[in-house]
């Protein structure tokens, strides 16, 4: 199978709609803020999370970090080339910190498009480097170690 290099408008496509369609999945009972992401790999596989809270604010989980666990749980290896996030209200939301975090861990070396929609005609067109500049990574820990 051919591997993609960047997602086309028919997978911008694809991915909104996937991230809208869990969107609607999420359980928010306390902020009533729902989240869906849906990401794609080189494969052409998309994985899609919605966020999940919990009335210990602390033990809920993003739609970002959702859709990331759905690709390991499903033994995605390939990388990934793009991710949509979509939230309610006319302007969109981004990736929370420890989203981005975590997006930067599955960047894999490289940077993939973000995009951000609410339910307006605004949107956010970003990359991971971007939303995390100067993240820490493998290489941070690496050049921390002792030895």
């Amino acid at each position: 199978m051919k591997r993609l290099l960047s997602p086309t408008e028919a997978h911008w496509k694809q991915l909104t709609k996937a991230a809208r369609d869990v969107r609607k999945k999420a359980y928010a009972p306390y902020s009533n803020y729902l989240v869906g992401a849906a990401l794609m790999d080189d494969l052409g596989e998309v994985f899609i999370g919605c966020n999940v809270e919990n009335a210990s604010y602390g033990l809920t989980v993003c739609a970002e970090r959702n859709a990331i666990g759905s690709a390991v749980a499903q033994g995605s290896k390939a990388r990934f080339i793009a991710a949509v996030v979509t939230t309610g209200g006319e302007e969109p939301g981004t990736p929370c910190g420890m989203c981005r975090q975590v997006l930067g861990e599955f960047a894999r070396g490289v940077t993939f498009p973000v995009r951000c929609l609410g339910e307006g005609k605004a949107r956010i067109d970003t990359d991971v480097l971007s939303l995390l500049p100067l993240g820490f990574d493998a290489g941070v820990l690496a050049k921390g170690r002792q030895s």
